[in-house]
């Protein structure tokens, strides 16, 4: 039995008369072409496996270079190195993984062809042409609401993106490789006030966090860097973090220019984050993005039964669920318990802490009715909320970078990011208050004073680490029993390899015979109490111990106390530095 393709009667213009079939030969005798004949198995002959399997594609992250700082002595004590001058540029110790690579899949090899034609529509499977397609339908997308609503929407987006959709098309076709830090992808969000005549100070970065992913694990966190953080500016001396904003012009290799740039760069000397991307926004967009989607809905949790009000915008919540407009949430974006003498503030006990918080509970709770269907199927709401953002954010992102971030970010849970700050207050608090005593402003400064932001960049590193003594974020003290000058100094530098925090090193009242390890975790770091068993041949108690070495340990707060007696031995620790 012989098989040919079908064939068509036609004119001698080419093209088919109305009243002719299309016919199929077998055996040399024309039959009508029917599309059961071809399911028939009377005409099945030999078939053939199709199988497309595109080449792996890699796509390595960019690492911005290292920033360059100006190198001033560090101040050096037998008895503590809590006051220390400007940090080195920060080299991450612990997170050194390599960029992941996206690799492209493969389609089942046992698909059967039925017809010649079909083995073409096949490729269009394929993950690459999936992509393809689905970057070209949402172009179309943008494209086709705004001919349906003006120009205003195609105008929104080239405003937001600082592009063009058609003029990005390459990118959208051919993807955009994305920048990451170390396997992550970090991005800087900072709110000012410029489109509010009425709020003082409106450039300075009054909302300050930072969102950080990772592609492969689709975890992630939301970083809240207080505002009133006391940092070194070149251009302006120890300012407040949110001054860097006001820096107009700064200008270094592998940052933005202005002051997003400077605060990109404060944050990634001094705190040890590395940014790749950053957005500005003005509180104005945030209260209308809010109003765009239909309102938000959190859960306030005030420690006050009243709930929380805050005198400074009048705003008033009962705790439990409830919704925001777009007015309220930028009040409670600004809350943090002001107000004047007479009008009392309540349930709002941590003052910028506070309002941090219910800042990124908001952001998760926009993302998520951002995202949710009612808005993406209604042409009105995108609308409104590009037009909310376009003329108030200033972002480096590009409409490739969106997309490509969409696509690196899915799978993300909103739900399940973290929503962290770095602590004030407790037992081991990583910030303290401060007074400049030049102008005499109120600041927060690191616990282990001023320009000492060794902890705060450790727990950078513990948020991202795989390491379990890392994410424990142990702090030590060192505390010299011995009769060899200089020990405790020079095994700081061991244990911060391994993942350690020294916060303090001192000598000890008195020389012992024995090394000791005071625990004072109450067994809530199992993971750093193993590790430092090890690199310490020491008994390990606890400061009820009723030892003399114990009562050492009572004059400080770290999780452990280490007294190095006599018959401490160099090489007892190794100063390998801690892996992933």
């Amino acid at each position: 039995m012989n098989r040919q393709k079908p064939r068509a009667s036609a004119n001698i213009d080419g093209f088919v008369h109305a009243g002719h079939k299309p016919r199929y030969f077998i055996d040399g005798v024309s039959q009508p072409l029917k599309k059961q004949s071809l399911r028939s198995s009377a005409y099945d002959g030999p078939l053939t496996n199709a199988s497309i399997r595109p080449q792996p594609v890699v796509r390595p992250g960019l690492n911005r270079p290292a920033p360059t700082r100006p190198n001033m002595a560090t101040e050096s004590s037998a008895q503590t190195q809590s006051e220390v001058h400007r940090p080195q540029p920060v080299t991450p110790k612990f997170n050194d993984r390599a960029a992941p690579s996206l690799i492209g899949a493969s389609l089942p090899t046992n698909a059967v062809t039925r017809h010649p034609l079909k083995a073409k529509k096949s490729k269009w499977r394929s993950p690459k042409r999936i992509a393809l397609s689905s970057a070209l339908v949402l172009v179309v997308a943008v494209i086709g609401f705004g001919l349906w609503f003006g120009s205003s929407l195609l105008s929104s987006v080239n405003k937001v993106f600082h592009g063009n959709v058609f003029s990005d098309a390459n990118a959208l076709i051919n993807g955009t490789n994305l920048k990451e830090s170390g396997g992550r992808i970090n991005i800087l969000l900072a709110g000012d006030s410029v489109g509010d005549p009425n709020h003082g100070g409106a450039s300075l970065a009054d909302s300050i966090m930072v969102l950080s992913f990772d592609p492969q694990t689709k975890t992630g966190f939301i970083l809240s860097v207080p505002r009133d953080l006391w940092v070194y500016i070149p251009s302006m001396g120890h300012q407040k973090i949110n001054a860097t904003n006001d820096v107009a012009n700064f200008s270094q290799p592998g940052y933005p220019n202005g002051g997003m740039g400077q605060l990109e760069e404060v944050l990634n000397t001094d705190l040890g984050i590395p940014i790749d991307y950053y957005a500005l926004i003005d509180y104005a967009a945030f209260k209308d993005a809010v109003n765009a989607v239909g309102g938000i809905t959190i859960d306030i949790q005030s420690p006050d039964p009243r709930g929380i009000y805050d005198a400074y915008t009048h705003l008033k919540l009962p705790n439990g669920w409830v919704t925001l407009t777009g007015q309220q949430a930028l009040d409670l974006a600004r809350a943090r318990g002001d107000g004047a003498a007479g009008d009392v503030s309540y349930g709002l006990p941590n003052s910028d802490f506070s309002r941090t918080q219910h800042q990124r509970q908001m952001l998760v709770a926009l993302f998520k009715k951002a995202l949710s269907v009612g808005v993406l199927s209604n042409p009105l709401k995108i609308t409104s909320l590009f037009n909310a953002f376009s003329s108030n954010i200033n972002t480096d992102m590009s409409i490739g970078d969106v997309i490509a971030l969409e696509k690196a970010s899915s799978g993300v849970d909103l739900t399940k990011l973290q929503s962290v700050t770095y602590s004030y207050g407790g037992s081991n608090p990583l910030l303290k208050g401060y007074v400049d005593p030049v102008s005499g402003q109120d600041a927060l400064i690191p616990s282990l004073g001023l320009d000492n932001f060794t902890q705060l960049q450790n727990y950078y590193q513990q948020l991202t680490s795989s390491n379990p003594v890392v994410q424990e974020g142990p702090t030590v003290t060192l505390l010299n029993a011995s009769n060899v000058s200089g020990l405790a100094g020079k095994e700081k530098m061991v244990l911060e390899n391994k993942g350690y925090t020294v916060t303090s090193i001192a000598d000890a009242s008195t020389e012992y015979p024995s090394t000791l390890i005071v625990n004072n975790t109450n067994g809530q770091k199992p993971a750093a109490t193993t590790e430092l068993s090890k690199l310490i041949k020491g008994s390990v108690v606890s400061s009820t111990s009723g030892s003399k070495e114990a009562a050492e340990a009572t004059n400080y707060t770290s999780d452990y106390v280490v007294v190095m007696g006599q018959d401490w031995n160099n090489s007892q620790s190794s100063a390998t530095p801690v892996q992933n």
